[in-house]
């Protein structure tokens, strides 16, 4: 039987330069090749249509754990993990996922790797290996993956979502699996899992069932001959795709609130209704438009008048769960303390909004100007990774015609009024189930949620009862939005006169500094716009910083009815807090990005603290910092890390402390002071010609420091901040133990970092080859064979230029001193395989890093994020990775050997450590003898954070004033 080729045409945008061919190998297998002569990386991704929907009764989890098992080892390749091995040692990664009725497994590798790759990637279908060893290891590698997402909210109510529907739909099923159910359960029924297994993959894993995209430099013919020869052999069983008939929801599961107690503070409103799949009428979009109108964030809008009366901090609109037989239509509400108070009244003005929508009628002129902005969007849509790309595509490929596979669902087309109505109509009282969280319930409930033991209780709401809540809501002037005035126009590319490789300083004052980069790669009407807005007072005090955090909060707030239109229409910004005062980032479509930048600098300008607003911003933020303790374990030694490394930072427990106390007024007086002295660093890019760019920096000019009553001033060269990094001491093991600050999670978390040298573009290299050769060892090792944590990583860590390596590692089977020792063992072990490295094996690690260092910036974004990483450390190394390039073609392996020698073996006299040992609750006792212990020979426990960064030396800045002067 010969392949099938397709002469179907697959629609792509106007300004993809790819090639794509759609065949079908003899054994069903569906496959698209995409042929990119332009791409440094190559990828596949492989959906296969079997989910947890297909778990055996009894055996919850087992779709996921076959997702995990197949990475191990094939036939071909039995060396366990060699896959993964090779796949990181030549500049790749790889990952996979598990949904209710799809695994989709990937990967990316440097492109001349490609061919290798992909033969090992094939064998996961051919002939796995499912090692009876790797088995009992992998399920506990599941239950760790469970273990850190018990104490998730998210995952806890999305689970409370599905176990609240019928227990004869697969949607109610506990996807993830744990040891409980793949190898308590399974035992006491006399089963064995990796039979069970083995059977499972055998019955379900068919090509038929299976979906290819195959991303790559050579031509489509050569691409096609490489898929011809190693998937031909993946089994064609003929097995039916599995439907799973009907919504998950019976009569009882609707007309219902549930009240649930989630871990962070905070109160979430989410109103679901189980709808028709709109996927059944893609190309009308009917989901898409009453998402964006419900979700509607601009004046009019339930939004903006849940705004109006304080009962709301953010709302989504739009379709969630879903599949071809069953979806649901979600709004989510992120309510204020006194929005809680409101629920009735919040409901009945959805409500009132959605009964606006059905007297309004389905507009076309709103229909006409979403599919403009999709299809101004879909054309000029950048670059992604080739690993996210083929992903994306695989998963289309399960649903859509050939023709639609790039497109998707993202370009509605065809106006029919009635598919809208339809599932209008189906967002009714009779219809609805409401889901109310909030910590305010702890102690009130009847239930838990069997899985991540979530308290909830339930109460039926009748359609009669939302009818009086619905006339009981304020009375408000609910109405449609206005014509979005920030839909672009003017698409056409700017000239560029000079081809340009890095960016350039094109202006410079004592106010500002200009830094600026044409488009020479990408040829999209799209620019790329930080303004960094330097203020002194910004941080002296944790008072100072949280009011600046606040500023920029309630800016952001101030313009949201205004800038809403813009995000809408692919013009985005964002006005955060940094370390060193505040920034303002616009990007996007150019044609009206001044006009949102002017309108920003203007409310900077004119800003005035309103007392309502600012007691919003104020709860919000207080929960945020509230909320710090319920971050993951690894994620809190992260925190501890940075504390104890930057030179003035504030801990979240001072900002938490002074924040109840900050007032309106406090901030009103502030203000003038943060904006009293500025220096403005700006970065644009792409589609914008000099003297534009030039003119917006003189705006802001005009604006703060030229006006007749000016509110800025400059700086001097004595008031520019920098960040400073502390330099630990040689031969000293610092390590800093905590207790993790939530005493439910039992996760116990371990960051040792070596901290090893400034940048340098000789030892820069040398840290990185180091860690591209042992990043996959340390995981398998640590990870894999160990079983100490499901998060497990070793990776480089770069503070303001300041280089080292960090692993980190999540645990629930050892505290963190135990970790850390395994850690040091690895370390050990490891010499002896760096020892036995042949000359091949060092060139190939070289060329793969080479290959990394030579990657096409795939879009603006990308290329803007690497050049502001240098203008923010000052270490403006634009041609860095040519340099390292040309530093690691001249790098011998026996530099290599005395860089690990001298800077990374254990106890060696110049290697510098601090290790953050965040203990959680299976470990307190651990922990309580380690505080009462005394310190052991050469290792040095930091009792406090602040003593010792003010104990020890700092490393000068590479960031000056006005001048770039190195300190």
């Amino acid at each position: 039987m010969a392949v099938e080729k397709s002469d179907v045409e697959i629609f792509k945008p106007r300004n993809d330069k790819r090639e794509y061919r759609r065949i079908v190998l003899p054994n069903s297998l569906e496959v698209l090749l995409i042929s990119d002569p332009d791409t440094d990386k190559a990828a596949a991704s492989m959906d296969v249509s079997v989910g947890y929907f297909c778990d055996p009764d009894g055996l919850e989890g087992l779709a996921h754990f076959l997702e995990h098992m197949l990475f191990y080892a094939s036939e071909k390749y039995p060396v366990e993990d060699s896959y993964s091995k090779y796949i990181t040692e030549h500049g790749g990664s790889t990952n996979a996922f598990t949904s209710s009725e799809h695994t989709n497994f990937y990967f990316d590798i440097n492109a001349d790797c490609f061919e290798e790759a992909l033969d090992r990637f094939a064998q996961f279908f051919v002939r796995p290996l499912m090692s009876p060893d790797a088995t009992l290891r992998e399920i506990k590698a599941v239950d760790s993956e469970n273990q850190k997402n018990l104490l998730s909210d998210a995952w806890r109510m999305s689970q409370l979502q599905k176990h609240l529907c019928s227990k004869d739909h697969p949607y109610h099923r506990f996807s993830t699996g744990n040891w409980e159910t793949l190898e308590v359960k399974p035992k006491s029924k006399g089963l064995d899992t990796r039979l069970e297994l083995i059977k499972f993959y055998e019955e379900s894993y068919s090509a038929n069932l299976m979906h290819l995209v195959v991303y790559g430099r050579e031509g489509l013919n050569d691409i096609q001959k490489l898929v011809e020869r190693k998937f031909c052999d993946i089994r064609n069983t003929g097995r039916d795709c599995s439907h799973f008939l009907g919504q998950p929801c019976s009569l009882e599961h609707l007309q219902i609130l549930v009240k649930a107690v989630p871990i962070k503070e905070g109160h979430t409103l989410r109103i679901t209704w189980p709808i028709t799949p709109s996927i059944r009428y893609y190309k009308e979009g009917p989901c898409r438009y009453l998402g964006h109108l419900i979700g509607h964030e601009g004046e009019g809008s339930l939004f903006y008048i849940l705004k109006q009366l304080g009962w709301a901090i953010s709302l989504g609109a739009g379709e969630g769960d879903w599949s071809l037989e069953f979806s649901f239509f979600s709004v989510s509400i992120v309510l204020t303390d006194a929005g809680h108070e409101h629920i009735e009244d919040i409901v009945g003005l959805l409500f009132r909004y959605i009964l606006l929508l059905q007297n309004s009628g389905v507009m076309k002129w709103i229909f006409d100007e979403l599919a403009a902005i999709c299809e101004t969007g879909f054309h000029y849509r950048d670059k992604i990774r080739p690993s996210h790309y083929v992903v994306d595509i695989a998963s289309n490929m399960q649903i859509f015609p050939p023709k639609d596979w790039l497109v998707a669902s993202s370009l509605p087309s065809k106006f029919v009024p009635n598919t809208i109505q339809k599932i209008l109509d189906e967002l009714n009282p009779t219809n609805v189930r409401i889901f109310w969280e909030s910590k305010k319930f702890e102690g009130s409930m009847d239930s838990v949620e069997p899985w991540y033991g979530t308290p909830y209780s339930i109460e039926k709401v009748t359609a009669s009862t939302i009818q009086q809540w619905i006339e009981n809501a304020p009375d408000k002037n609910l109405h449609l939005p206005k014509p979005n005035i920030f839909i672009p126009t003017d698409l056409s590319l700017k000239h560029v006169q000079e081809k340009v490789k890095f960016p350039y300083l094109l202006r410079k004052s004592s106010f500002s500094r200009l830094w600026y980069k044409p488009d020479t790669m990408f040829f999209t009407p799209k620019a790329y716009i930080r303004i960094d807005f330097n203020c002194p007072q910004s941080n002296y005090s944790p008072e100072a910083e949280i009011l600046t955090a606040i500023f920029t909060r309630l800016l952001m707030d101030y313009l949201n009815e205004y800038a809403y239109d813009a995000q809408v229409a692919g013009l985005y910004y964002a006005i955060r807090h940094t370390d060193t005062g505040f920034q303002v980032i616009v990007v996007g479509y150019n044609h009206k990005m001044s006009i949102l930048l002017e309108t920003i600098i203007g409310k900077i300008k004119q800003f005035e603290v309103k007392p309502d607003r600012f007691a919003v911003i104020k709860e919000t933020a207080t929960k945020d910092y509230e909320n710090f303790k319920f971050q993951q374990p690894y994620k809190q030694a992260l925190y501890y890390c940075s504390l104890l490394l930057e030179d003035h930072t504030w801990p979240w427990s001072d900002e938490l402390e002074v924040l109840p106390h900050l007032e309106a007024d406090d901030l009103a007086e502030f203000l003038p002071r943060l904006l009293s002295k500025i220096f403005v660093e700006s970065y644009i890019a792409g589609n914008v010609e000099p003297h534009e760019a030039e003119l917006m920096v003189q705006h802001i000019e005009d604006t703060l420091f030229k006006a007749p009553h000016p509110i800025s001033k400059a700086l001097f060269p004595s008031q520019h901040l920098t960040n400073r990094i502390v330099k630990l001491e040689k031969g000293l093991k610092y390590y800093y133990p905590i207790e993790g600050l939530n005493q439910k999670n039992e996760n116990s978390a371990l960051v040792q970092y070596i901290q090893v040298h400034q940048d340098d573009i000789k030892l820069n290299v040398k840290l990185q080859l180091f860690a591209l050769i042992a990043k996959q060892p340390a995981f398998h090792q640590l990870r894999s064979v160990e079983q100490l944590g499901y998060i497990t990583v070793l990776m480089q860590r770069n503070d303001s230029g300041v280089w080292g390596l960090l692993f980190l590692i999540q645990s629930t089977v050892q505290d963190p001193a135990k970790l850390d020792t395994r850690v040091d063992a690895f370390l050990q072990m490891f010499e002896s395989k760096l020892h036995e490295m042949t000359d091949e094996e060092y060139k190939g690690n070289v060329n793969a890093l080479i290959g990394m260092k030579l990657e096409k910036h795939k879009n603006l974004w990308e290329e803007s994020a690497f050049y502001l990483r240098e203008i923010a450390d000052g270490t403006l190394r634009f041609d860095r990775r040519e340099l390292e390039v040309a530093a690691l073609r001249d790098l011998k392996k026996e530099e290599l050997m005395d860089f690990f020698n001298n800077h990374v073996k254990v106890d060696v006299p110049h290697r510098k450590t601090l290790s953050v040992h965040v203990y959680g609750s299976l470990h307190s006792a651990e922990y309580k003898r380690v505080m009462q212990e005394a310190d052991p020979h050469q290792v040095c426990q930091i009792n406090d954070v602040f003593s010792f960064r003010r104990s020890r030396p700092l490393y000068g800045s590479f960031k000056g004033g006005l001048g770039q002067m190195k300190l």
